[in-house]
């Protein structure tokens, strides 16, 4: 026989073994095949990857070695649910677990920002973003561009529409422009109106925010595609590499009019990226739009992602819905009709159950689903797993959340009370488990200001409006690097008797 019917008939037997074991019922555990590894399985549930890697963290205990193809860059790397070893990579033995060379060539839209940094680079760049992100002037500053935008865009905007009816809207893409708004306000003092105050039936599209959903679906599939396959098409220009090209063009050319707003701001009107560029005494062209690509995906997606997720659990949770509207009305309203003059922060501390409601959207549907860490040197998890010099681990945040023995046999519930105390307080629980935040030193500068945030869009929304998903219409989550929804969230909006 020659060496061509020796392989042919190779490829013949594994792809009929690999057929039966798609179809025998055993998808949550992944086969390890000879060269092809663990991929196969991959590509098989990439519609609904999360939830799949959640059943498979789950039938191993919480711990799976994942083996991709020989000589690819997914050769081998540790999938974890497990909050004791989450700690001790983002925590106890922090110095051993940094970003790796991959990172950087997966994450390469970032370039230079603090997401991509390590070491003594980080460490400078994080003191500086901490000492301007919790100055008292940029909260103020934020909370009032929140009410601003709120009050003259938002609120008006579904108003308009509720009076009109029973109109169809994808509150998923109406988060999404309050929020990019927002975001590009207090960091370039720049509002591109993505969310107008004129109200158009329709809403037009922005190639720039386009152009980032785009990017955020190669950063994830640079995770689990070999590094030979997307490089190759990234140097011929072809296929999915071209397009995320065109893509990072426009957002580039998108961020360069934005600077160059900002560096034009007046000293009363400053902004975050002046006053950054103000502390590092330094005009670098691409650490600034770096710098303004990593603050604009923090501050714009996550937000809008955490906020639509929480506004489909409580319209599908009437009783939860009744609870925050009667928590409002008691501390927000007690000597003042008007809701968007009682939005303080001292006010919204006092919302504990719409804390808790939020909390559980962001346990059930984390932002960002999973985390990518890489060892230095060979280490052993507490789990017992040995970790060997070079070799990637990736945290789900997805499974976490969806794990009895972390949460309970409610583990699937939406339920706000987990997070309240006995007491009336809120609960406190350790950032290992509810990893939402991240953990340890590198631990989200920006849990605060999301927080405020989601809260104020949250109580002025829900005050005034009753939000209906419609029914019929498939939820389900987006396969991104961001935790959207991947046919947007269409609801029906009717004002509120109160």
């Amino acid at each position: 026989m020659t060496l061509c019917v020796y392989i042919t008939l190779f490829v013949a037997i594994l792809f009929i073994m690999l057929y039966i074991n798609i179809w025998r019922g055993k998808k949550n555990v992944p086969p390890n095949w000879p060269i092809i590894g663990m991929l196969p399985s991959v590509f098989h549930n990439k519609s609904n990857i999360h939830d799949f890697v959640t059943s498979g963290l789950k039938y191993y205990g919480g711990t799976l070695h994942f083996k991709g193809p020989w000589f690819t860059n997914i050769a081998n790397f540790i999938l974890t649910s497990d909050p004791v070893n989450v700690h001790h990579i983002t925590s106890k033995n922090f110095s051993n677990y940094g970003k790796g060379s991959d990172f950087h060539e997966i994450f390469e839209i970032l370039g230079v920002s603090i997401i991509n940094l390590d070491g003594n680079a980080w460490k400078q760049e994080r003191a500086l973003l901490h000492s301007l992100l919790r100055s008292k002037s940029f909260e103020t500053s934020l909370q009032q561009n929140i009410h601003k935008k709120l009050e003259n865009c938002l609120l008006p905007f579904l108003d308009h529409h509720a009076s009109k009816g029973a109109q169809v809207l994808d509150l998923q893409n109406i988060l999404e422009r309050f929020t990019f708004d927002i975001t590009c306000t207090f960091l370039f003092g720049f509002d591109p109106n993505c969310l107008p105050h004129k109200f158009n039936d329709e809403l037009l599209e922005t190639s720039f925010v386009k152009a980032i959903y785009m990017l955020e679906d190669m950063v994830l599939s640079r995770h689990y595609i070999p590094k030979c396959f997307w490089k190759l098409q990234k140097w011929l220009q072809i296929g999915q590499e071209k397009k995320n090209k065109a893509a990072q063009e426009i957002l580039h050319q998108f961020l360069s009019k934005c600077i160059a707003y900002s560096k034009g701001v007046d000293e009363s009107h400053s902004c975050l990226l002046k006053q950054l560029m103000k502390e590092k005494k330094f005009d670098n062209e691409k650490y600034i739009r770096d710098t303004a690509v990593s603050l604009l995906g923090a501050g714009n997606g996550t937000i809008s992602s955490g906020l639509s997720w929480f506004f489909w659990l409580v319209s599908t949770h009437p009783v939860i819905e009744t609870k925050i509207i009667q928590e409002i009305k008691d501390y927000c309203l007690a000597n003042d009709d008007d809701l968007m003059t009682s939005l303080s922060a001292e006010k919204l501390n006092k919302l504990v159950y719409l804390h808790g409601a939020i909390c559980e959207a962001l346990r059930l549907y984390p932002p960002i689903p999973f985390e990518h860490k890489c060892a230095r040197k060979s280490d052993i998890l507490p789990s017992g797993d040995y970790v060997s010099p070079n070799t990637k681990l990736i945290y789900s945040l997805y499974a976490m959340g969806r794990m009895e023995k972390i949460w309970g046999n409610d583990c699937l519930e939406f339920k706000p009370e987990r997070w309240i105390s006995s007491r009336g307080g809120v609960v406190y629980v350790p950032s290992y488990k509810f990893i939402v935040f991240n953990a340890g030193p590198r631990s989200c500068l920006g849990k605060d200001i999301t927080f405020v945030q989601m809260k104020m869009v949250a109580a002025a929304l829900l005050w005034k409006f009753h939000i209906e998903a419609v029914e019929g219409h498939t939820i389900a989550p987006r396969v991104s690097m961001i935790l959207r929804m991947e046919y947007g969230f269409k609801v029906k909006v009717s004002k509120r008797s109160l």
